[in-house]
């Protein structure tokens, strides 16, 4: 009889902790967008130099914002990665691909001597399920984050760096 009730105590203190942990990573949209945006676009770019860097930009211009709303990271085409502020009224988020890179690594018996590899770098993963045209921009507005969705998101041109 105690080995039955210490295993339905187990079962219920598991399903408690499941259930919590599961509260936690839920993420609400807001339904309306807090600040006047214009269009969003992004573009793909390739670097002509010899790394073959390649990825794409994706541009936030703000129309108004007047409620001090920080934009925070971009969730699009299942990456995530932070804005930056190029000036009052745009935002870009840099999305860059790895995989043509060339990797320098060291590989050696002495510990000391892999010291100078570096990390790969890669953009987080979204936890968000979005169609193709869509992005959720996170933000904090009195110390608390928030998230909005953006559809229509438009393709233009490709851009070559030099």
């Amino acid at each position: 009889m105690k080995a039955l009730r210490r295993g339905l105590e187990i079962i219920v203190i598991f399903s408690i902790v499941v259930s919590f942990s599961s509260c936690a990573s839920t993420q609400k949209t807001e339904k309306r967008t807090p600040i006047n945006i214009g269009e969003i676009y992004y573009q793909d770019w390739v670097s002509e130099e010899n790394r073959g860097d390649s990825g794409f930009n994706i541009f936030i211009p703000i129309l108004s914002n007047s409620n001090n709303i920080v934009l925070d990271s971009i969730y699009f085409k299942n990456k995530q990665v932070k804005l930056e502020q190029k000036s009052n009224n745009l935002f870009v988020g840099r999305f860059k691909s790895f995989s043509n890179q060339k990797k320098d690594i060291i590989m050696s018996n002495e510990p000391y001597a892999e010291y100078g590899n570096k990390f790969p770098e890669f953009s987080r993963q979204s936890s968000f399920n979005l169609e193709e045209n869509e992005c959720i921009i996170s933000y904090s507005y009195k110390e608390k984050v928030k998230y909005f969705k953006i559809k229509n998101i438009v393709k233009k041109k490709s851009v070559n760096h030099q």
